[in-house]
């Protein structure tokens, strides 16, 4: 048998909707696909500093998938998460800490994921045989009633002291406690930066909304792509997410609640490939004109704002431009000396004009700026 058609067997009724498509909206040449030189590939342009460079590479060139640009992370934080004795009751050798590194040693991990408790425990032990990623956030579970909400747990000092490569971090978006959540994980991935650590981030939704009768919109492929999006913004340097089982999150929410979110029907219909001109960059008049200056010499797209001209303008014409416009309307704030001076300036100018039989070919002389005026 084929690997094909081992593929086929392993999918079923999903191998022809799966293998069979061929209607992307993204082209494959536009993704960055793992690759051995990954941390180069992706990251040698950024702001990461050497040791952060050194720790994503540590942490890609590490387990059984090293130098492939996959990574496999064992992450055990259940015993905080979903409380220790329901998660271990069942192997209760993993109420040590230490068994737990062994496993992702024994797996072939590219690193081990835990709780502050949990590593610094074993970190002069362990910390140079397997990369330590701590996590520094948690949802517990004593709190009654039980609440969504991820708090944070000690400190990024205390995580690079014990020798981690990366920190990890969970946020709720889409729940109540979202914009706190973002603020306090943006912070401390900074900080994380700064000590020369990586940052994992996972973009998880939680929203009771989410869930209708018919689905769980919770692993939907357009909320959980905002929820990566989001994720990247802050700089996570690697995003763990849910794989999506579904699409059209937003669409169910807005059934019921028309002024959720912001949706575009063509991510649902539209199988045109993203370009440089359609991008939500371009939408400024500055990318609009850089964009379709760099590629055909067609008009530029239309934008929300005034359309730009056909070519730049000439770098004498600006200063003179807005000279104008700022003596035509001062401001309130300047003073009653700057608006005379603004009067004279002009009566003066006109003055020169009505007197030279050929003003249109001498040129126009300096003029005096009143006071506060800026020239750009």
């Amino acid at each position: 048998m084929s690997h094909y058609s081992e593929i086929q067997k392993h999918l079923g009724t999903e191998a022809e909707n799966l293998l069979g498509f061929n209607n992307p909206k993204i082209k494959k040449e536009q993704i960055h696909s793992p690759r051995a030189d990954w941390v180069d590939h992706a990251f040698s342009a950024s702001d990461r500093n050497n040791r952060v460079l050194a720790n994503l590479q540590r942490l890609y060139g590490s387990g059984r998938l090293a130098n492939t640009g996959y990574v496999s992370i064992l992450p055990v934080d259940q015993g905080i998460e979903h409380s220790a004795g329901a998660s271990f009751a069942k192997n209760p050798i993993y109420f040590d800490g230490e068994n737990i590194v062994k496993l992702a040693i024994e797996g072939g991990c590219n690193a081990v994921c835990s709780t502050f408790g949990v590593l610094s425990s074993v970190s002069r032990r362990y910390a140079h045989k397997i990369p330590f990623m701590v996590k520094i956030n948690h949802n517990q579970l004593l709190t009654y009633p039980n609440v969504g909400d991820q708090v944070m747990y000690g400190t990024l000092k205390q995580a690079a002291d014990m020798g981690c490569a990366a920190v990890g971090a969970t946020i709720y978006f889409g729940s109540a406690e979202t914009n706190r959540q973002i603020i306090e994980v943006s912070h401390a991935f900074q900080q994380a930066h700064e000590l020369g650590m990586a940052t994992v981030l996972w973009c998880y939704t939680r929203n009771n909304a989410f869930k209708t009768k018919e689905k769980d919109f919770h692993v939907s492929a357009d909320l959980t792509g905002q929820a990566n999006h989001l994720g990247v913004t802050i700089c996570a340097d690697i995003i763990k997410q849910k794989l999506p089982e579904n699409n059209g999150g937003y669409l169910a929410i807005q059934a019921t609640e028309s002024s959720y979110g912001k949706i575009d029907k063509r991510m649902y219909t539209d199988s045109r490939p993203i370009t440089r001109s359609t991008s939500p960059a371009t939408r400024s008049p500055t990318a609009t004109w850089a964009a379709s200056a760099s590629s055909t010499p067609a008009a530029p797209r239309a934008t929300t704002t005034s359309p730009k001209p056909s070519r730049p303008p000439s770098s004498t014409s600006a200063p003179v431009a807005r000279v104008s416009s700022r003596v035509a309307r001062p401001s309130s704030a300047r003073s009653k000396k700057a608006r005379s001076s603004c009067t004279r300036f002009r009566t003066s100018t006109s003055r020169r004009k009505s007197r030279s039989p050929k003003a249109t070919v001498i040129s126009r002389p300096k003029p005096r700026h009143p006071p506060g005026l800026f020239v750009g």
